[in-house]
């Protein structure tokens, strides 16, 4: 799952060059109105249910635990996890060793999707507040 920084990163660079050659063309020309940039393409299909989104979430994070990847040391809420994503990713990640250990890490990250997909689901994409979320004390 490290495409889903990368296709960021290229959504972006694609947002730069196509605003490039409008700002040069309007530095050269006359004074005269300019159209609206048009925004970049989004870099893919995004998410569009609760579970969908956490499916995605849950699934990259779980799955940089088991490969090791460079972030995988970040605690819940940097991942942007709530409690309930949180439990979903701890027991992905020990099915996915589980598995990793019978029949190779490939299989591993498949269980892992599987895991976290089902459970998504289940609980409605477990959106809730943390525990520790507390509301804004009113101003004054």
């Amino acid at each position: 799952m490290r495409s889903f920084g990368r296709a960021a990163a290229r959504a972006t660079a694609a947002a730069i060059l196509a605003a490039a050659p409008a700002t040069a063309s309007a530095a050269c020309a006359p004074a005269a109105p300019q159209a609206p940039a048009k925004s970049a393409p989004a870099a893919g299909p995004s998410p569009s249910s609760p579970a969908e989104i956490c499916s995605t979430l849950v699934s990259y994070w779980a799955k940089e635990a088991l490969t090791g990847g460079k972030w995988a040391g970040l605690d819940w809420e940097q991942k942007g996890l709530s409690n309930a994503q949180f439990a979903i990713h701890e027991d992905a990640v020990a099915a996915g060793r589980a598995v990793e250990r019978t029949h190779g890490r490939d299989k591993a990250l498949e269980a892992v999707d599987r895991v976290v997909a089902e459970r998504c689901a289940a609980e409605g994409g477990a959106t809730g507040s943390s525990e520790n979320w507390r509301a804004p004390s009113p101003a004054g």
